[in-house]
């Protein structure tokens, strides 16, 4: 069956063009939404009197579509995903999933802009085109990691703090190596806090002062006789 379109269809053609499609695909979609007509002489003119107008407007909506592209392309986005040793997903990431990751960038995408051939059942990176309307597309890299459950390090021998150390520049799981030679005891360190003795001039024992003698213990002198 021969339509006459009255805008541009991907993959179909441009306003103006007189189109074989099949019967059913017509009367189900593009007459009844206005996306075609009957190629009768008054629509061809009455069509052909409004493209440029159509052509204009179409070429603003295609400048705010580009803008959009932009801002996507070359965007990556990461979905955490509980995978088994080899990298198989225990489920699968599809088109909705993706489309939340992209967050504020998801206005206007639909699960149906997303050309996913099948979904995702392994962990790897994938590019993904969008498909944003007026033949413009954008391409994003699409990260499927595992989720890390907790305790995880612990479990492959890594202890807390190991990470740290190796920033540091120490060896994992290594401590500061102490100074050679025994360690002192405690009889060695209470012998060590005890004050040593002295053999300074203040130390030696004090001379005593002469004391006069007590009242009648003097000796009287010899008389003369």
């Amino acid at each position: 069956m021969k339509v006459l379109l009255r805008q541009n269809i991907s993959q179909l053609g441009k306003i103006g063009d007189v189109v074989d499609v099949k019967r059913g695909y017509a009367r189900n979609h593009l007459l009844p939404k206005g996306l075609a007509a009957e190629p009768t002489k008054a629509n061809i003119k009455a069509i052909e009197a409004g493209k440029q107008r159509y052509l204009e407007e179409l070429a603003v909506k295609r400048g705010h579509v580009e803008a959009r592209a932009m801002l996507l392309r070359g965007r990556e986005v990461t979905i955490a995903a509980r995978a088994n040793e080899e990298g198989a997903l225990y489920g699968s990431i599809g088109a909705g999933q993706i489309i939340e990751a992209l967050g504020e960038h998801s206005v206007g995408i639909t699960p149906e802009s997303i050309e996913l051939p099948s979904p995702i059942r392994r962990l790897d990176k994938y590019d993904v085109q969008i498909n944003l309307g007026q033949d413009v597309t954008a391409t994003i890299h699409v990260w499927i990691v595992p989720i890390r459950e907790d305790g995880e390090g612990e479990e492959a021998g890594e202890e807390p703090g190991e990470e740290l150390g190796e920033e540091l520049g120490e060896g994992p799981g290594e401590k500061p190596a102490e100074e050679p030679g025994e360690k002192p005891t405690e009889q060695d360190l209470s012998e060590s806090a005890e004050p040593t003795e002295s053999t300074d001039a203040t130390d030696a024992p004090e001379a005593t002062p002469d004391t006069p003698p007590a009242p009648g213990d003097e000796t009287d002198p010899p008389q003369q006789g």
